[in-house]
């Protein structure tokens, strides 16, 4: 038990430090290379600043990303070997696809991309980052996709007891995916949004590079209100599909331990688990009906009845997820959602009316909220990942099954302090280059002296 334990918190702590970077990653490669577009098709040269100066951003996030990423699929062998015994011919077939096509894209591109400037065409190094962009999203689906079978089997069979791929296509059209693949990448473009808007706003807050950051806080307020409403839809939709595919997640989620019919939506609640009821509940009347099935009348399952359910289904046990640490971690992630959204419309607001310059606390406030989009990321795949409890893979696998029998707990300790030690330097240094390089601002490249070619000399002789 005491290596499961610490094997699961091993895995959660490079996940939380990996998570840190992905969504930034997702959403400003794509701003970088609407900025580069419009740098190519306008030729103001204040785009092209702009680019390199989020761009140089972008890349230091992208290196912190691909070195956790890296380092979390070792766990797969080192620490869950009999997830990779039972699951390795399904889970590896999108890892392998991930490396084979968006992880190639990214390496040749970034690379073309980085020491392309003014020596392959302006209109040829703008679709690099383009191809940048495209790969870092794609790199997206297939992990999702990974994981969306682990949320929702399809297209398998079992044999020997191991999980086979019995049907590619359907593993790529797992509904599970097509829900949590936008609002995963729309939670990355949100991301990127208040990260420009926070930046923006905190050198206009100094009054430097005032044209400059103004126009990429243009950018980023229209970019992040349109990704926000676009995020709460596609939320909308995921929890509906959960409600249908996963019931008793979203039961967990709402602390919903006996079947309703006009379900309220819980605010606060004081759970007590052990003997599964809410000692008290701030409610919003058949709220939760409306949300899960768009009908005020209609009924949605308690996890005392899905529990029953699912030991008739797979046998005795504990199928009950930790309802306390989910429940608030969807409040938590709703609240920061709707924080966003509030700072981003009232800053909308006083820019539409020419007042928001003026209004150094609404400033403020847009330069402090850049912890919030990330709080959501993180608290909102906690719901994805502890909503699913016990199962690692639902229906097929349970976690206390999946790790490694022959690791002992010293051999993890050691690992689990050795990886977090060097994920939180790595996460310093990072965070720290990336302030340097925001306090500094744009660097104008200076312009060359036309020196003459000397033929038989050079500068070093």
């Amino acid at each position: 038990m005491e290596e499961l334990i610490l094997s699961r918190w091993q895995f959660g702590i490079t996940s939380t430090y990996h998570f840190l970077f992905v969504p930034l990653t997702l959403g400003l490669s794509l701003i970088v290379a609407i900025l580069e577009t419009i740098y190519v098709r306008t030729g103001n040269e204040m785009y092209k600043q702009q680019t390199k100066f989020w761009g140089k951003l972008f890349l230091i996030n992208f290196a912190m990303g691909v070195v956790t990423g890296i380092i979390q699929e070792f766990h797969f062998g080192m620490n869950w070997s009999e997830y990779a015994r039972f699951m390795g011919d399904i889970f590896g077939a999108p890892l392998a696809l991930e490396a084979l096509t968006a992880f190639f894209l990214e390496s040749v591109f970034i690379g073309l991309w980085i020491f392309g400037w003014d020596r392959i065409s302006k209109r040829l190094h703008a679709l690099c980052i383009w191809i940048v962009a495209f790969a870092s999203n794609l790199s997206a689906f297939w992990i999702l996709t990974a994981n969306s079978f682990m949320q929702s089997p399809v297209g398998y069979a079992i044999n020997n007891g191991r999980a086979e791929m019995t049907d590619f296509v359907a593993l790529i059209t797992n509904p599970y995916v097509f829900h949590q693949f936008p609002h995963t990448v729309l939670g990355g473009f949100v991301t990127a949004g208040f990260f420009v808007l926070s930046i923006s706003g905190y050198h206009l807050i100094r009054k430097s590079h005032q044209d400059f950051f103004r126009a990429s806080f243009k950018l980023g307020l229209v970019w992040t209100i349109v990704c926000l409403f676009l995020q709460m839809g596609s939320g909308h939709a995921y929890t509906q599909f959960i409600a249908k595919a996963q019931p008793m997640k979203l039961a967990a989620a709402e602390s919903l331990w006996e079947t309703t019919t006009s379900a309220p939506f819980a605010i606060a609640a004081v759970i007590d688990e052990q003997n599964k009821t809410n000692k008290a509940e701030l409610k919003i009347p058949v709220m939760l009906s409306i949300l899960a099935n768009n009908d005020p009348n209609s009924t949605v399952k308690g996890i005392k009845d899905l529990e029953q359910e699912y030991i008739a289904k797979y046998g005795p046990g504990n199928y009950i997820p930790p309802v306390t640490p989910v429940f608030w971690s969807f409040r938590i992630m709703v609240a920061a959602g709707s924080l966003m959204m509030l700072i981003v419309l009232a800053a909308g607001f006083l820019w539409w009316r020419g007042q928001l310059e003026n209004k150094e606390w609404m400033l403020k406030a847009v330069f402090w909220s850049l912890p919030l989009p990330y709080i959501a990321n993180s608290t909102g795949w906690f719901v994805t990942e502890g909503g699913r409890q016990p199962w690692i893979v639902v229906g097929l696998q349970q976690v206390d099954q999946a790790v490694s029998p022959s690791i002992d707990a010293i051999s993890v300790w050691i690992s689990l302090i050795g990886f977090t030690v060097i994920f939180a330097l790595l996460a310093v240094a990072g965070v720290y280059l990336m302030q340097k390089i925001v306090r500094q601002g744009p660097v104008s490249t200076p312009v060359q002296p036309n020196i003459p070619e000397v033929k038989g000399a050079s500068l070093w002789s």
